[in-house]
């Protein structure tokens, strides 16, 4: 049977600010990428998540991101390999105490934001993540956009890598996504969202917003949390992938 892993980035809200509806979208998908503090979440917020995803059964990863609230971690910033290295161990061994304390393994470390672009293009970037990744635990799994640089360094560092594609973004003809700042760069309709999952995992392909088509390898879809329609997309996302014959469950590299 084929299968495939359907992951959501969650645990991004912060003291009074309540971002997204993990509870509800937790019992849809089979991993969950949980903010580490920096660019989002804080101590009760990423207790409370650890805690759901163990109820829901639901695969628990870290979403490390820059140190940048005000940006929400979407921010390009100027940081070196190892000050990369250093702030993706820190946010690993965060949230690595929540998971012990509630007895739920980690399970994949999936960067954010701003990281994730650059560490997808550079590979300085991205071998320190993937490094910093291998030292804190070698088991854990690499979720990095497919066909980029964080594969690559994934693969180099000696670690299980997991190609995520999106359902709620637009993809560039490099196979990069499209950056946030371009009108084009965010699906907000459902329909189209499970349209471009179905191409990529039946025909290996994605088509870009210049029209072009790409090849692209599909191990994980990923719908954003804090998009305001994130439980409609992953409905109809689990809807079509049982209707095409997948069994759904979280990646193992």
């Amino acid at each position: 049977m084929k299968t495939i892993d359907l992951n959501c980035d969650l645990g991004e809200s912060f003291g009074a600010y309540k971002i997204g509806n993990d509870k509800q979208v937790l019992q849809y998908i089979t991993s969950a990428n949980i903010a580490c503090g920096f660019h989002a979440g804080d101590p009760h917020v990423m207790q409370k998540t650890v805690k759901i995803a163990k109820d829901y059964r639901v695969a628990v990863g870290a979403h490390p991101g820059f140190q940048d609230l005000v940006g929400f971690g979407r921010r390009n910033m100027t940081v070196s390999p190892s000050d990369v290295y250093d702030l993706v161990l820190y946010q690993l061994g965060a949230l690595s105490a929540f998971c012990r304390a509630n007895d739920v393994l980690l399970h994949h470390v999936k960067p954010h934001g701003a990281l994730y672009n650059i560490a997808a293009i550079d590979s300085t970037i991205a071998e320190a993540i993937a490094n910093a990744t291998r030292s804190f635990d070698s088991t854990l799994l690499y979720y990095g956009l497919a066909g980029s640089k964080m594969i690559e360094a994934g693969d180099k560092a000696g670690l299980r890598t997991v190609s995520e594609v999106f359902a709620d973004r637009t993809y560039q003809l490099d196979g990069t996504l499209t950056p946030r700042t371009e009108k084009n760069s965010v699906i907000h309709d459902p329909e189209k969202a499970t349209h471009q999952v179905l191409q990529m995992l039946t025909n290996g392909t994605v088509q870009t917003v210049c029209g072009a088509t790409i090849p692209i390898k599909a191990e994980s879809i990923c719908v954003h949390g804090d998009n305001e329609q994130a439980i409609l997309f992953v409905k109809a996302l689990r809807e079509m992938l049982v209707k095409e014959g997948f069994h759904i469950k979280a990646s193992r590299g």
